[in-house]
């Protein structure tokens, strides 16, 4: 049973399955909140396609050294993005073989491997059954190279994030515009009013009175006798002179209105995104495949 690597197994992962990406930067955390160390990538079953193991690099809890965790063994949480092993020790650490290279990655040496890791395994079975399951899964059968088959221990490789009964998850995911509209202020306008201040001119006619005193020299008197004539001394005549004066005011009158409202205007707004999808690509390596779509 050969083990690759992602990257050539799933060549465009990066790009189709950002949340397997995600993994290969995880934290790893054993019991007690201790940190192991980081995800630095993940073997795949040549044949299945399968997730095996964890490619984990110690940093500097058990310095410069890259060991194998079994996939089922990690709980993994998304959110956190961290991988924790219940029950893992820095001293079942320190006894697992160093991982170099894949060719060195044969039936002994994941042996070594899984013989570090069965009693972390037996341990959760136990706790997860009843006292009777518990002492038969803690009896290990002897496996032998020409039969062994990775779904012999599923407490191993069986991830824990995923059904049993559906296969591994991968997520695919898809980019969409989201049309929304929000409303915001974009200015301000002030009505006000100021007085204004100007010279205006009115003409009024008006009439005054005045004495004319005609005098005329009778052409046709008739001389009259000392006597007969009636000489008054202080006979006055008295004549009434009236004039107009102008008379000029203000007042206030309303010269127009104003009224302010303000009315809505309707547009159609449009924007362009490119927007991605991830779809899935299946190598079947000339296997017939049943393509279920939910």
């Amino acid at each position: 049973m050969a083990l690759v690597k992602l990257g050539d197994f799933y060549p465009d992962y990066r790009e189709e399955h950002s949340d397997i990406d995600d993994i290969k930067n995880f934290d790893v955390y054993a019991q007690g909140d201790n940190k192991v160390g980081s995800v630095y990538d993940i073997l795949v079953d040549e044949q299945t396609g399968k997730f095996r193991y964890f490619i984990v690099d110690t940093g500097f809890w058990v310095f410069g050294k890259k060991v194998l965790l079994p996939v089922g063994l990690g709980n993994i949480d998304y959110g956190a993005r961290r991988i924790f092993v219940n029950g893992l020790s820095k001293e079942q650490v320190e006894s697992l073989p160093n991982y170099d290279t894949l060719e060195k990655v044969d039936f002994d040496y994941e042996e070594q491997v899984r013989g570090a890791y069965r009693p972390i395994a037996a341990t959760s079975a136990a706790t997860a059954t009843t006292a009777t399951a518990a002492t038969s899964d803690l009896t290990q059968p002897t496996y032998d190279r020409n039969t062994y088959n990775y779904d012999h221990e599923p407490s191993l490789y069986n991830l824990n994030d995923s059904n049993d009964s559906e296969g591994q998850t991968l997520k695919l995911y898809e980019e969409r515009l989201i049309a929304d509209k929000q409303r915001r202020k974009t200015g301000e306008v002030t009505i006000g009013k100021h007085v204004e201040t100007e010279t205006a001119r009115v003409a009024v006619p008006v009439e005054k009175e005045r004495v004319v005193i005609e005098r005329t020299t009778p052409t046709n008197a008739t001389a009259v006798n000392p006597g007969e004539a009636n000489f008054r001394e202080g006979e006055v005549a008295r004549v009434e002179l009236y004039e107009e004066t102008p008379d000029i005011r203000k007042e206030a009158v309303v010269r127009e209105e104003v009224r302010v409202k303000k009315v809505v205007e309707h547009e159609t707004a449009e924007a362009t995104e490119t927007i991605r999808r991830e779809e899935l690509d299946v190598d079947a390596q000339g296997r017939p495949i049943v393509d279920k779509q939910g």
